[in-house]
């Protein structure tokens, strides 16, 4: 299969790359830059230089795809302003994607977030949330999978806040970041709350799974570990580091405050019953004691 993918060298990318050129993929990866262009050349994908918002390009990339995978995403958490702008980029970029697929039958993959259920993990039939931050992001989810009845086999993999690779990457990553940069290993409120987890790997496998497989209009949840407690999480980071680890408010983390103290468990039963997947990477507290000091 002729496979587009943007986001294709970030932490996810890079993986999902790689494990669609072993599966016998051919892969050709929007990038931003030479150096982007040279990652993707060296895991074996055909660059195609542009961003998110050159909507022409991203057209022209899925017309001469046998299968599309989203995973690009702005990451700017400086400000609400910034996230929204992110937001509002996806949506138009997804809304370009989704043009040439339209009536052919063929994937879209897009990426999403575990939502969460109060009082329990999460599942894959739960809806996601519209409201917080980067709720815009679940209304461009959902848009996606309403084009399943117009020939699109759009689906969704719901990601963990924490994908994990030698220590680095999603929510986990940021607190090591604040770590360093504020010399605490911080974590807001009592540090009860848990957040769920996978490695980069694992969840490329679902990628690929769910380019292959996944049926029109579903949605699946890439979770390893359905819930670590943060204040574990920042007791890893903190002895890793020779770092303090504290307790220290919501709002030292900005915008991403009230989602980093809330408790989101997420469940992948259902996934790895739908598709056949399994994780065999290690653990977020394992992959964590890779971090240097």
């Amino acid at each position: 299969m002729k496979v587009f993918i943007t986001g294709g060298t970030g932490l996810v990318g890079s993986a999902v790359v790689a494990e669609l050129v072993a599966a016998g993929h051919t892969v050709t990866a929007l990038s931003r830059s030479a150096s982007s262009a040279e990652r993707a050349e060296a895991a074996g994908a055909t660059p195609l230089r542009g961003s998110l918002t050159d909507l022409e390009v991203l057209r022209a990339g899925a017309e001469r795809a046998d299968g599309v995978i989203h995973l690009a995403f702005g990451n700017d958490f400086s400000s609400p302003e910034a996230i929204a702008r992110d937001v509002t980029e996806e949506a138009e970029a997804l809304a370009a994607l989704a043009g040439p697929l339209i009536g052919t039958g063929r994937p879209l993959v897009t990426v999403a977030g575990t939502p969460v259920a109060p009082g329990r993990a999460s599942t894959e039939e739960d809806p996601l949330p519209t409201e917080g931050p980067v709720g815009g992001r679940s209304e461009s989810v959902a848009r996606v999978l309403a084009l399943a009845p117009r020939g699109v086999r759009a689906a969704a993999v719901r990601l963990p806040r924490t994908v994990h690779h030698d220590g680095r990457g999603g929510f986990a990553g940021l607190l090591t970041e604040h770590a360093r940069r504020t010399g605490v290993a911080g974590y807001p409120g009592d540090g009860a709350q848990h957040w769920p987890a996978v490695h980069a790997l694992d969840a490329a496998v679902l990628f690929r799974l769910a380019l292959e497989e996944a049926p029109g209009g579903s949605s699946w949840h890439a979770v390893a570990d359905e819930g670590v407690a943060v204040r574990a999480i920042a007791s890893v980071i903190g002895r890793r580091l020779g770092l303090p680890v504290e307790s220290v408010p919501e709002d030292a983390f900005g915008p991403l405050g009230p989602v980093f103290a809330t408790d989101q468990p997420a469940s992948g039963a259902r996934t790895r019953a739908g598709l056949g997947w399994t994780s065999v990477r290690p653990g977020l507290l394992a992959d964590l004691e890779n971090l240097g000091g």
